[in-house]
Parts: structure tokens; sequence; C-alpha cells
């Protein structure tokens, strides 16, 4: 029996996220095993008007090619899927996976350089969407492993993952619409300030965000989503900081890592679970060691840990930072193959402090933004 959950996250994706139009060219991107959200998206997108098509994956390809390519395998990067991304108006990737943990026993210098080679895809499609040509959404269907990793069964994932995303409201398109309004007032705010400092258990982090813009992020490249973002000054970022949660990155877990930060490049690393794992990703590239996102987490209704980033990093009360890669239309200017989330659990220890004045506590703002500065968000 077909599950209106799924047609509703569907609806929600082409008519907010991508906007999509009569004419246009959608990809749709998947593991097979996403099926029961693929065949909605494609389905909605015909009637649209649209010229859909899914590019399918099966599980375990990639891990074949980390495992027996050669280091001129494992750097190719396909012509043709380059071309594509400039050929296609819209897409969607399905972030869902069989075996989350496929890559756990790979050696970390070849999948290294098969992340690299990835990047470049990304890379191409993130100047796209940059320029206005492209437009993108990335999202989950619920699947078995994800419902493992986050200690759960697939129907209580089910109902997490649609609570989150609000396909169940009256209104999902409106509801997000609001968020996107409140989300850009604090984003408005944040923009005025010159430093934030982050204080926590282990943590006192110093992070300059003079002169960098903040996006809210209200479900048009994610959903779910909320969240308000920047990419911070490259060299201004001093300190200590602790991420309470596992990381999760290309299959492989870092658990409770820890990071001294100078002049915005991590100089210390250390980690109670995959600390060599943790270092060799900061080996990646010369970017990689240094800070590309700081970020708060604002979405309420994810309110525990799941492993999976996409809605991990949203969690209301927590603040994330990432390593590598930066938003260049944000000012970002560091550059790197890697961009990896470690998220800060500031809910039940926390302070942040925005220019010397204390603005956040044990996960909480402590005021509303003012309506003053609130934008109409598109």
């Amino acid at each position: 029996m077909r599950d209106p959950r799924y047609d509703r996250l569907a609806e929600l994706v082409l008519d907010h996220s991508l906007r999509l139009q009569p004419g246009e060219v959608l990809r749709i991107e998947a593991d097979a095993v996403a099926a029961p959200l693929v065949l909605p998206l494609h389905r909605e997108a015909i009637k649209r008007g649209a010229h859909a098509y899914a590019a399918l994956d099966l599980g375990g390809l990639d891990e074949l090619l980390v495992e027996h390519g050669s280091d001129e395998q494992l750097d190719f990067v396909s012509p043709i899927a380059l071309r594509e991304i400039d050929a296609v108006d819209s897409s969607i990737t399905i972030w869902s996976e069989t075996n989350t943990r496929s890559f756990s026993r790979a050696d970390t210098d070849r999948l290294g350089r098969h992340l690299a080679a990835k990047r470049q895809t990304a890379l191409r499609r993130r100047d796209r969407i940059a320029s206005g040509e492209h437009r993108w959404c990335g999202t989950l269907c619920p699947t078995d492993g994800h419902a493992q990793d986050a200690a759960m069964s697939l129907e209580d994932y089910e109902d997490f993952v649609f609570r989150a995303c609000h396909v169940l409201d009256d209104d999902p398109v409106a509801h997000w619409t609001r968020v996107g309004e409140q989300l850009q007032a604090r984003a408005d705010e944040l923009g005025a300030v010159r430093e934030l400092r982050i204080v926590g258990e282990d943590t006192d982090l110093t992070i300059v965000v003079e002169g960098r813009p903040w996006r809210a992020a209200y479900g048009r490249k994610n959903v779910p989503d909320g969240e308000v973002y920047t990419s911070p000054v490259e060299s201004g970022i001093n300190g200590t900081i602790r991420f309470g949660f596992p990381a999760v990155f290309a299959g492989r877990e870092i658990d409770d890592a820890r990071l001294r930060v100078e002049e915005g490049r991590v100089v210390e690393a250390e980690a109670a679970g995959g600390e060599e794992y943790l270092k060799s990703l900061l080996e990646l590239d010369e970017g990689a060691s240094g800070v590309g996102e700081i970020a708060f987490g604002l979405n309420y209704e994810i309110d525990r840990f799941t492993r999976n980033i996409l809605f991990d990093e949203k969690i209301g009360g927590t603040m994330h930072l990432a390593l590598g890669m930066g938003f260049e239309d944000l000012g970002g200017l560091n550059r790197s193959a890697l961009h990896l989330d470690l998220i800060c659990d500031l809910r039940r220890e926390g302070e942040v402090y925005a220019d010397g004045e204390l603005v956040w506590r044990n996960g909480h703002f402590l005021t509303e933004p003012q309506p003053a500065l609130a934008q109409r968000v598109g």
C-alpha cells in the first residue's frame, strides 16, 4: 500500500525546494533502496510538466572501486558526469543507503583519493547553483540501515523523519516559508556581529565573522532544514572545542573529537575513537585543516542524535563547525575536497557571546530577533 507521506515529501521538494517548472530537466540521484521516494518524485515531476529521469546506483559499487581500483581509477572524474551536471536544470540527491558502514574497513588513503575525485562533480554543481543556473536539494528516504543507526524501528524512524520535514502539516510549504522569515531575521542580526565566542565543556573558541553574511536555511537545499550559517574569516578562529556527538563521514565514525585551532588551522586533533581517520581527513589537502562553516542548529523537532548529518547538524540547541570547504557566496575562501561537519552540543552546558554580550545559553537564544530586521524570504 502506498504511503502518502512519501507523496507529501516529494511535493514539498519539487514545489518548495526546487520550484520545478514545466519543460525543465530534473535528475533524481539515489540508491535503489530509495525507490519509495524516487517513484513519487518521478511521478509528480512528470505531472508538473518536467523532463524527469532517475540515476539509480547499487550499494557496493564505490566500495569495489576503493578496494580494487588503481590510483588512476580512484582519481578518475567522469567527463560524462560533468557534462550531465551542465545539462540539467534541477537535481535531487537522496542520501539513503542499505549499509551505512560500508567503508568502515576501507584504507583511509584510498578512500580519501576517491572522495576527492567525487568532490569535483559536487564542486561543478555548486558553481552552477551559485550562478543561479541550477537548483538542487538533498533529502532522505528512510531505510532499515538509517533506522538502526538511530536506534529506532523503521516505523518510528519514518515518523521521526516525516515529523522533522513537517510533511504532515496542513501546508508544508507555508510552514517552511514561515521558518525562513524567522531564520532570516536571526541571520540579519548575526550579520552585524564581529566575533562569536563559544563556551562549553572543554570548549572556548573565538570565531571572527565580521563582514561575512549569514544564510537562513529553510528547505531550499535540504529537507529537513533549520539552521543559520556562514563561512567565518579564515584566520580568525582560535581556541579549543569538543564535539560531544560522533561524526560519521563516508561510513566511518569519529567519536568525541577535540580540536585546538590557531589562526583558523587545526594544530591539534584528538578523538576517543577514529583518531587516525580524523587526522587522515585533515591531511586530505591543504584546505582540509581550515574551517569552512560555523552554524546554529535551530530545528527543535530534531531532538536526538541519529548518526545522519542531514538531521544531526540541525538539532535544536547545537552548533556545528565544518572543516574544509567554505561557501564562496558567503565570502568563504577556504577550498578543499573535505567538508566535515562536527557537532557541539550546547543544550546542557553552553554559552555563546556576540561581541562580548551573552546571546545564547543552554541551547537557546536569549531574545527573539527584532522584527524590523526580518526580510521576506523568496
